[in-house]
């Protein structure tokens, strides 16, 4: 099993962004912080799942059960329903349902954002991140 919590962090609403994953199982420990470019904070943390599937899919963990832990409510009701009427969320949630029959078993589970910390650290290194690129532009 492996256990991945995921969060996202914007600078205004919307801003500038990043994300963070975190993925722990039997031989691994990885962490990810990566920049995001400009969405709301609801955006983000779709874009930061979205990054996770593709991140599972590319080191083939898709066989794997999966728990993801996430402290947004609305983009595990959005899972959970299989719908949004948000247009903000749509692009991003028509990718996530494309990529989530390849996976045999991945849960979503809320969990509140004092559990979320790991997370929450390395999505604000990819909002650093972000931010950075976004100076030296």
């Amino acid at each position: 099993m492996i256990k991945s919590y995921i969060d996202a962090a914007t600078k205004g609403n919307p801003g500038i962004s990043g994300g963070g994953i975190l993925l722990v199982g039997e031989g691994i420990h990885e962490q990810h912080a990566f920049p995001l470019p400009t969405l709301t904070n609801h955006q983000a943390e779709f874009a930061t799942f979205l990054a996770l599937l593709e991140l599972l899919l590319d080191k083939n963990y898709h066989e794997e059960t999966i728990m993801v832990y996430s402290d947004s409510k609305i983009l595990v009701q959005t899972v959970d329903k299989n719908f949004t009427g948000n247009p903000d969320f749509l692009p991003f949630f028509q990718e996530i349902q494309q990529l989530l029959p390849h996976f045999s078993l991945l849960i979503l589970q809320w969990i509140p954002e004092n559990q979320n910390k790991g997370a929450d650290n390395l999505a604000r290194q990819g909002l650093q991140k972000a931010l950075k690129k976004s100076q030296n532009r």
